[in-house]
């Protein structure tokens, strides 16, 4: 009978065995380059001194990676390497987001490598956390696994790595468009925020030796997810996570976010003409804000993209149902699922 673990316990299991991975990584690599991975990871500061931090933050994608290796195969030992591997990626491109939207601050507690070291250094950086990912999934030889299921989980990573690249295109374009469809739109989140959750949640699955049933499945779930966490950061970055309007950080890049693109496309013809109006500015005014907020709300669209969250949760919950999937611990997924898209910050 499997012991009962809470949720709590779960994650700082898997936040340490994934943390001495990646720290096991980095032996023997020295020179500046790795001094700027190890500060991005949290692990030294600006001067190259320990921090106080004593473990890797560990994001949703590492979650998502040991959570289906646990819900095929009741353990998550053998998934260490797909999750280490995946938390790089993760990082690779959270260091490429920070240069392309010009955050000062690393998750509000550290400035970003580009703030410090320059933009140049900064996708360096993310380019030399990319091929660690792939070299850490190599590892995944070393627990037993096949050669061809190695090869397969690289070919899944090199290829979620690419579709993200391309719903991030897709994103920065539709910033220069007023009108963006939601179909548009969720094709890009499906890509650029569902490819990696996907991707992570089959490198987990098969590491731990599912059938591709149950692989496939595993990644339609974990994409759904990702996909159903971008649409609850589009209502966080707009109302503020008390509900409170004052975060404005992706209206003065013009993102389309799934809330705008619902009021475009629902609201009353004079609102949708103060937003055109609004978006048509070459560079938006923070007083610009409360009124957008307040356009959405009267449209509904905050209540609008929490029934879509919904949908995609359904629609995880879905893909799990499917013929031929065999999982000896599902209950585990009902916890992260909970964890990934209700998170604040993962």
């Amino acid at each position: 009978m499997r012991s009962l673990i809470t949720p709590v316990e779960t994650y700082n299991n898997y936040r340490s065995g994934v943390d001495a991975e990646l720290r096991s990584t980095f032996d023997g690599r020295q020179g500046m380059l790795y001094d700027l991975l190890r500060y991005h990871l949290g692990w030294v500061d600006e001067r190259g001194n320990p921090a106080d931090e004593a473990l890797t933050p560990l994001h949703h994608c590492g979650v998502l990676a040991l959570s289906a290796a646990d819900a095929v195969s009741g353990g998550h030992q053998e998934a260490i390497s797909a999750a280490a591997a995946v938390e790089l990626a993760y990082n690779f491109v959270l260091v490429h987001n920070d240069v392309q939207a010009g955050r000062i601050d690393q998750d509000n507690v550290r400035p970003s490598i580009w703030w410090v070291w320059g933009p140049s250094q900064a996708i360096n950086a993310g380019d030399g956390l990319h091929a660690l990912a792939r070299s850490m999934l190599m590892r995944l030889s070393d627990s037993g696994t096949a050669a061809e299921t190695v090869l397969s989980a690289l070919h899944a990573l090199d290829r979620a790595c690419l579709t993200l690249c391309e719903g991030q295109y897709m994103d920065l374009t539709y910033q220069d468009q007023l009108m963006v469809s939601e179909a548009d739109y969720m094709d890009m989140v499906g890509r650029k925020s569902g490819s990696l959750t996907g991707c992570s949640a089959r490198l987990g699955a098969l590491a731990s030796g599912a059938q591709p049933d149950t692989a496939d499945a595993l990644e339609q779930w974990g994409k759904k997810l990702g996909m159903a966490r971008q649409v609850r950061e589009d209502i966080s970055d707009l109302w503020g996570r008390s509900g409170d309007g004052f975060t404005p950080a992706n209206i003065l890049n013009k993102k389309k976010s799934l809330p705008l693109i619902h009021a475009l496309q629902n609201t009353d013809t004079a609102a949708k003409r103060e937003l055109g109006a609004i978006y048509m500015k070459r560079v938006l005014e923070p007083g610009d804000t409360p009124r957008i907020v307040s356009i959405l709300e009267e449209a509904g669209s905050r209540e609008y993209a929490h029934a879509k969250i919904d949908d995609l949760l359904g629609e995880a919950r879905a893909a799990l149902g499917s013929e031929g999937v065999t999982l000896q611990h599902p209950e585990t997924l009902d916890w992260a699922t909970q964890w990934v898209v209700d998170r604040d910050s993962s």
